[in-house]
């Protein structure tokens, strides 16, 4: 039997394939390899395969296989890893030229040690911009990401090799992170599912990842199901996070086989009063009278809650990101540094104090409380996942035509107040780049957000498959 097609099989048939002996998982990653061989010297969504390595693990699960043992849920799945996580034998660049000379990694990351535990193949690093700080996939080492549906736009970011190697067809699922947007943007603008879980959820590390504020790690793959499925072998606590919660008791992914429909919705066009790009707002209110014709009640917002920018820019650039860059700034490897982070780095430490950082985390709790006001009574907020188009590669997306830095500015209120959000792909704009709605939960409601994530992609019926770039 031929290979399935990654943009049009689930991984859970792919990998009960595999467990069945109906393909190999040698054939499976040989495809992954021969797809990304195709399609990756117009996309650049990896820039690291170890092919032979590839082969390897899958030769050994076919073994396994043979001798009747369980390789878990993901037999024989290849995988991409966010080039943010450590996957043993290739360095962890974090996309930066400060690291060019680093050792590859000695060990996995958790969430790549959890998926090879579930019998994933894991084929290489995918693309990001320095330490996932931007909305956009590029940097000044690997250079750019094309978004496989028009590689005039980009795949978005930071996870956006990962979303662009999963799109065009590359690898079934792939890890990615998520701290102001990482995940639900490129799932957006890619055509995928995708959820960013309560943190914690997935543990981070190691190394140790501290008091982080606003990040957290998963899977990214095409269908929601998917994703669950992923997630059933990833969540659960881990010592090296300080946040990691406990196993749900249910599995998430049994849970989408007869998801729950909410029965009562807030939904927010523009949950500031700023202006949505218009293709964006018609679509996602198109999906939303979709549900309600399906006899949810939906009720319009009538308040206005703010993302807090500044507390937001104070907690990723002062707290997450610029400790690492510290040591880099007044030397000559700052000239190495991405422009655009070099610029707010410098002003964040002209601006980042103690008492800023504290003040930051306030208001992020005050948000929280303000949050879940305004969600009381609601099963689920909905809203537009992305407030603007895509951008051209180091570009800046635009509403209505006009270029802004705004155009992301939805996703990081569910990482300044700790809430699980997902995207769903509710249609298309004039290029042919897919749109996203996005499904807030509230806090630690992770499964309410899934189920609705799955009954939309139901009930919309959608199942965008990116254009074939190898024919």
């Amino acid at each position: 039997m031929d290979v399935p097609d990654f943009r049009t099989v689930t991984v859970e048939a792919l990998a009960a394939m595999v467990r069945d002996r109906t393909l190999s998982a040698a054939a499976v990653t040989e495809h992954a390899l021969e797809c990304i061989d195709a399609l990756n010297p117009v996309l650049n969504a990896f820039v690291a395969v170890d092919a032979d390595g590839a082969r390897a693990q899958a030769a050994t699960i076919d073994e396994r296989l043979d001798a009747g043992a369980d390789v878990g849920p993901l037999a024989g799945i290849p995988v991409g890893v966010k080039d943010l996580a450590d996957a043993a034998g290739f360095q962890t660049s974090k996309g930066a030229m400060y690291t060019r000379n680093d050792p590859p990694a000695a060990s996995d990351s958790t969430e790549v040690a959890r998926m090879r535990a579930a019998g994933c193949v894991v084929v290489g690093k995918t693309n990001t911009p320095e330490h996932g700080c931007m909305g956009d996939t590029y940097n000044p080492r690997f250079g750019p990401t094309l978004n496989p549906w028009n590689i005039e736009r980009s795949p978005g970011g930071s996870s956006g090799g990962t979303g662009a190697a999963v799109a065009s067809g590359m690898v079934p699922v792939g890890t990615g992170s998520d701290g102001g947007g990482s995940i639900r943007i490129p799932s957006a603008i890619c055509g995928l599912s995708g959820i960013k879980t309560s943190q914690g959820r997935v543990p981070s590390g190691p190394p140790p990842s501290g008091l982080i504020d606003l990040s957290c790690v998963g899977p990214m793959a095409r269908r929601i199901r998917d994703v669950a499925l992923c997630l059933d072998a990833m969540v659960g606590p881990h010592p090296a996070d300080l946040r990691s919660l406990p196993k749900p008791e249910v599995s998430w992914r049994a849970a989408l086989d007869s998801p729950r429909v909410p029965a009562r919705v807030l939904w927010a066009p523009s949950i500031d009063g700023e202006p949505v790009d218009s293709e964006i707002a018609a679509a996602c209110a198109a999906a939303v009278e979709r549900l309600a014709a399906e006899g949810v009640e939906v009720v319009e917002a009538q308040t206005e809650i703010s993302a807090v920018p500044g507390a937001f820019l104070q907690l990723f650039f002062g707290g997450l990101i610029g400790p690492a860059f510290r040591p880099l700034y007044g030397t000559d490897e700052w000239a190495n540094v991405t422009d655009v982070l070099a610029v707010m780095l410098e002003d964040v430490y002209g601006r980042a104090t103690p008492e800023s950082i504290y003040e930051a985390r306030q208001q992020a709790g005050e948000l929280s409380i303000a949050l879940a006001g305004m969600m009381d009574g609601y099963d689920v907020l909905l809203m537009p996942t992305l407030a603007g188009q895509a951008p051209a590669p180091a570009g800046h997306g635009t509403i209505n035509g006009e270029e802004t830095p705004n155009w992301f500015r939805f996703t990081p209120l569910a990482n300044l107040t700790r809430r699980p959000a997902g995207t769903v792909c509710c249609g298309f704009s004039s290029e042919g780049v897919p749109i996203g709605l996005q499904v807030v939960g509230h806090q630690l409601d992770d499964l309410r957000v899934l189920e609705t994530l799955a009954v939309l992609e139901d009930l919309l019926a959608l199942n965008p498959i990116a254009p074939d770039l190898a024919t």
